[in-house]
């Protein structure tokens, strides 16, 4: 028996991965588990690995179950396939794909093949050995925004609209300063035509003493209650 490693590293980014330890009589099924704990998804949807080469060319398909789709080839069965029986060679490639509406993608290589006498038998199998960079969320932002809201941010500018935000602000505000002093410069003016009200005031008292005592009844008119 020999115990197999290999790298699963998200297709998006290569810096993010994970090295799984399997024995090579374990199953795709099992593969498929370690693989799905190690990048915190869950097992909800449907998945399947593709044989692959050096330039991951997608071959004949190890599949969950048989779905609903054309295939060239029927596909083999995770849990009917024992992983041992699909290394062909010590360069070993797969492609894994989950979830096949959001389409997570992973490139899978093996890079040891640790005898029987080197393995620690006292692990549980399959586990994960090492955790590179930080992995995509499962149901996130990225899933939510995505790229959208960056074409958003970028289309709008946002960054620039904030910066301008203050410089309209105080523009609003000199104009205002500007408007009390032209106020303040006219002061002059208003006490000239108060004063000039002041001179004529002692005909327009008389003409009004003359209409109250005409009406009768002056002192609230106008006035509102």
């Amino acid at each position: 028996m020999a115990v197999l490693k290999f790298r699963v590293s998200w297709e998006e980014d290569d810096a993010i991965y994970r090295d799984v330890l399997v024995k090579h009589t374990q199953n795709f099924q099992d593969l498929h588990t370690i693989i799905l704990k190690a990048f915190e998804f869950d097992q909800k949807h449907d998945a399947t690995f593709y044989r692959s080469n050096d330039t991951w060319q997608r071959g004949r398909e190890i599949s969950k179950e048989v779905y609903d789709r054309a295939y060239k080839v029927a596909p083999l069965l995770m849990a009917e396939t024992v992983i041992g029986t699909e290394i062909i060679d010590t360069n070993q490639h797969f492609i894994y794909e989950y979830d096949f509406v959001k389409s997570w993608s992973f490139l899978i290589q093996l890079i040891q093949v640790i005898k029987n006498a080197d393995a620690d038998m006292t692990l549980e199998y399959p586990l994960v050995s090492r955790i590179e960079g930080v992995g995509p969320m499962q149901y996130g932002t990225k899933g939510l925004l995505g790229e959208k809201f960056a074409d958003i941010e970028e289309k709008y500018d946002l960054n620039e609209a904030a910066e301008g935000f203050g410089e309209e602000g105080e523009e609003d505000a000199h104009a205002s300063d500007d408007r009390e002093n032209t106020s303040d410069d006219g002061g002059d003016d208003g006490e000239e035509d108060a004063d000039a009200s002041d001179d004529g005031g002692d005909d327009e008292s008389e003409d009004d003493n003359k209409q109250d005592n005409e009406s009768g009844s002056g002192f609230f008119e106008g006035e509102a209650f």
